[in-house]
């Protein structure tokens, strides 16, 4: 493989420049390290070797080398103060932003009951559906906005719009009014936030990418346990306003300390907007691969998530239990993103992640659409988070394995979008599947589970085997 040829040549003339000394952070860089053959140091022999100038200007590049000030991803410190610092600050970053979208059941199930009963499963589906569009369609602009100036602004602005867009929700009252704060503002504010930060943790990590994304990641599904039982409780005590207020009060002062922990390690890289950039990832094959991997599956993730207290409510399980099963599926979660990421950096990420997502998509049709009893459709719920939460940690990192970490905002941003389509339209399709079966949940989880397995089955021919 041509990948392999060029991570030796570029081994042996660091090695012939820098002879006997070691990287920053003391890293040797004449040791053989196998981890390389599956990073982009060796899929982007070049990457960081290019002045930034000489490209704009089209002369020639370097032979061998890294200049002066470039960034290679092989001296990422892997540690110290400021990288766990920036990984805590993602952790809020993930509890704010993602850990919010995960806790959607909640509010399907509370807004069919009370405010919007009037309206279809399908037509409320809109709401958490948008909110999952919007954060993940932002990505490219977002992403670009990352590369161009950096965090800091990024991090500022989504902190308003996200608190905004929930205190605005507070006041509701029609269904347009919870489309435009809980469905599109809010949302725009998370992914403000949460690009910036997944970003971020890549010019900190290089070894141990996975696991810290892994760590980062389940800030999400620490977030997915507190919001729903915060939520449905101050509901219940103090009314659907102030439990509202009291979650965006929350958010504020997790973000307070994100802004003041998250920063890149290299300066921004202003270049031109261009739209052709946005493009250009996919004309890449293993891209294209993933993405469309990733579309598919994201087809069915949500549904589970969003549908699960309604499911079980129809079983026969109690209301106030079947509450919680957002909050069981989400705490199983926090070891799919935690556990699966440090063996990722183990024995390769998109083995790890192919494993874990096959599991996932046998789980629904397997488990999920024989269960009717209390204990069953709890543990599946169980099983479901922690498979499913595997995505989320380990999607983000297999897109810089093979990408220019200069170029990471608008790579992770562009696959974020692709994606963003089938969060739109997949609770709207479960809604549908709902009222075509007569209520029945049958048709909703052979869609879910065969979405599942159909994206691992093409996210696999984009694997590389480790040398």
């Amino acid at each position: 493989m041509a990948s392999g040829q060029s991570s030796g040549s570029s081994s042996a003339d660091e090695a012939e420049k820098y002879p006997g000394e070691k990287a920053k952070h003391g890293r040797d860089v004449n040791a053989i390290d196998p981890i390389h053959d599956q990073t982009e140091a060796a899929i982007l022999p070049n990457v960081g070797q290019e002045p930034h100038g000489d490209i704009e200007k089209g002369s020639p590049q370097p032979q061998s080398g890294p200049p002066p000030g470039a960034f290679d991803p092989r001296q990422n410190p892997d540690g110290g103060l400021e990288a766990w610092l920036c990984v805590g600050g993602g952790f809020c970053v993930l509890f704010c932003s993602f850990g919010w979208i995960n806790c959607t059941g909640v509010f399907q199930n509370y807004y069919q009951s009370d405010q919007l009963k009037d309206y279809s499963p399908s037509s409320v589906s809109w709401i958490s559906s948008l909110e999952a569009f919007f954060m993940f369609f932002c990505g490219p602009v977002i992403g670009k906005l990352y590369d161009n100036y950096g965090p800091r602004w990024l991090l500022l602005v989504g902190t308003f719009l996200h608190v905004f867009g929930l205190m605005m929700t507070s006041l509701a009252t029609q269904y347009y009014q919870f489309i435009l704060a809980q469905g599109i503002c809010s949302p725009i504010g998370a992914s403000m936030i949460f690009y910036p930060a997944m970003s971020t943790l890549t010019t900190w990590f290089f070894h141990k990418r996975a696991f810290a994304f892994g760590i980062m990641a389940a800030g999400s599904s620490l977030g997915g346990v507190i919001f729903p039982i915060m939520v449905q409780r101050m509901i219940k005590e103090v009314g659907f306003g102030w439990a509202m207020r009291t979650a965006a009060f929350l958010i504020l002062a997790l973000m307070i300390v994100a802004n003041l922990t998250v920063k890149s390690r290299t300066p921004p890289f202003p270049k031109p907007w261009n739209f052709v950039d946005f493009l250009r990832p996919l004309k890449e094959v293993p891209f294209d691969l993933i993405s469309l991997g990733a579309f598919l599956f994201f087809l069915g993730m949500f549904l589970p998530i969003n549908y699960i207290i309604l499911e079980a409510s129809s079983h026969g399980m109690s209301t106030g239990f079947a509450q919680n099963l957002v909050s069981i599926l989400n705490a199983a979660s926090f070891f799919g993103r935690t556990i699966p990421g440090s063996f990722a950096d183990k024995i390769g990420r998109f083995n790890m992640m192919v494993i874990m997502c096959f599991f996932t998509g046998i789980l629904v049709l397997a488990v999920w659409i024989p269960a009717t009893g209390n204990a069953p459709i709890i543990v599946f719920t169980a099983l479901y988070g922690f498979g499913s939460g595997a995505f989320v940690s380990l999607g983000p990192s297999i897109i810089a394995q093979i990408s220019d970490v200069r170029q990471i905002g608008v790579r992770t941003g562009t696959w974020f979008a692709i994606i963003s389509i089938a969060a739109l339209i997949s609770n709207p399709i479960g809604g549908v599947l709902i009222t075509r079966w007569n209520g029945k949940y049958t048709g909703l989880q052979i869609f879910c589970g065969v979405m599942c397995l159909a994206g691992q089955v093409l996210r696999d021919r984009d694997y590389v085997p480790k040398r």
